[in-house]
Formats: C-alpha cells, sequence, structure tokens
C-alpha cells in the first residue's frame, strides 16, 4: 500500500497523468506535505 502526498490531481509540468496514482492500493493524501504528515503523526500517536 502506497500514500502519495500531493497538493492536485494535476498532471505537473510535463502535462501527463500518473496512472500510479489511480491503482487499487494507493491513497492520495492532498495539501501540504509537512502540515499532512505533521497531521497523521499526531494521530498515530494518539492510538
Amino acid at each position: 500500500h502506497v500514500i502519495v502526498l500531493k497538493r492536485s490531481m494535476s498532471p505537473g509540468y510535463a502535462g501527463i497523468q500518473n496512472p500510479l496514482f489511480f491503482h487499487d492500493k494507493n491513497r492520495m493524501l492532498f495539501g501540504d506535505a509537512k502540515d499532512s504528515l505533521t497531521k497523521v503523526v499526531s494521530e498515530l500517536k494518539n492510538l
């Protein structure tokens, strides 16, 4: 399983969609990577 941190689904400079983003075992976490990971780590510590 993979979690991809990205600001949006925009294809970026090359204009090519990454097919891995649509894979069944992939999850997208949108937003600023540092802020998002800080929140994830905080939630995991509360488990």
